[in-house]
């Protein structure tokens, strides 16, 4: 697997993750004495797929055109 495709992967899963959590919002609350906030969750799941789409940006092929003037 290449890094693209690995991160690429990762974006989806977590997008994956994001949509579920989206659609089925849980309250925050308490679990073994540790507190589940799940707006938080939400955010550092967007930085991830914020930090795949800079990745995969720095993959791509990109074009500078320039034009000389005598």
């Amino acid at each position: 697997m290449t890094d693209v495709q690995q991160i690429q992967s990762i974006r989806s899963q977590t997008l994956a993750q994001l949509d579920s959590l989206r659609a089925d919002p849980k309250p925050t609350y308490w679990l073994d004495g540790q507190r589940v906030q799940w707006q938080e969750y939400a955010e550092s799941l967007q930085r991830t797929i914020d930090w795949c789409d800079q990745k995969l940006a720095e993959y791509e092929p990109f074009e500078v055109r320039s034009r000389g003037v005598t």
